[in-house]
């Protein structure tokens, strides 16, 4: 029972931390989502703009921007606070394993947010302004444009926790590092195909969520392959020995 009530401490101060977050950041709404429709509002022709399909939106959008913001900021107190919990029925060795893997895993999501953001949305909203039809205004509805952004967000901050979910599964025995590498043309195949699943029909979207789906796996190829290394000479050592 003490673990349990421990654990509702543990979920309620990340609610608060939240919740504390969204009302500081309420003010800003229309600014948050203005900030967060930036490459699409740049790559409309002139005199386009975005839309409100119906009477809330205007309201609910920023609001549900705002909460979405307020999310990814207040994720590493969410996640010290399953940690403070986790941590005390750990072995070293366990923890030696965890700590970087979840301070990884965090900066790895930022960044596939920000590649998607940054480099991604320009690519893609650049294609469909130049493929419209001549005679036709694009008018993007705020709420399908929210919804079209944290699809993608979700997309790039999975995809790049690839070299996390590489090394995990070699830790934990599961696949061999020589497995992964016999397993490399099958993977590059699947990113592929996720990015014709996942992204906008043009091909430059494909790629780049495929390519760094590829480069990520490599690298966490690379990372499992040392600490296979590593865990190989120090069950050599003397040390190791003596203790069997």
């Amino acid at each position: 029972m003490s673990h349990l009530l421990e654990l509702r401490d543990r979920l309620l101060r990340s609610i608060v931390g939240m919740l504390a977050l969204t009302i500081l950041l309420l003010p800003f709404a229309n600014d948050i989502y203005r900030l967060l429709a930036e490459p699409l509002l740049l790559s409309l022709p002139v005199g386009g703009q975005m839309i409100a399909t119906e009477v809330t939106t205007p309201f609910f959008i920023p609001m549900k921007a705002v909460l979405l913001v307020a999310f990814l900021l207040s994720s590493p107190y969410t996640i010290y606070q399953l940690w403070a919990f986790v941590a005390p029925g750990l072995h070293d060795s366990e923890r030696r394993l965890l700590i970087p893997l979840v301070l990884s895993s965090v900066l790895l999501l930022f960044c596939g947010i920000a590649f998607a953001y940054f480099l991604v949305f320009p690519v893609v909203f650049g294609f469909i302004s130049s493929t419209t039809p001549e005679g036709v205004a694009m008018m993007t509805d705020i709420g399908r444009y929210l919804d079209f952004a944290l699809t993608l967000f979700i997309a790039f901050g999975l995809a790049f926790e690839t070299p996390v979910v590489v090394v995990l599964l070699v830790r934990l025995g599961v696949v061999s590092v020589n497995a992964l590498r016999e397993a490399r043309a099958y993977v590059i195949v699947g990113a592929f195909v996720l990015g014709a699943i996942v992204t906008p029909p043009d091909i430059m979207s494909q790629f780049l969520l495929a390519i760094p789906m590829w480069i990520l796996y490599e690298i966490g190829i690379m990372v499992a392959g040392l600490i296979e290394q590593r865990n190989q000479a120090f069950s050599k050592t003397p040390q190791s020995e003596n203790h069997r």
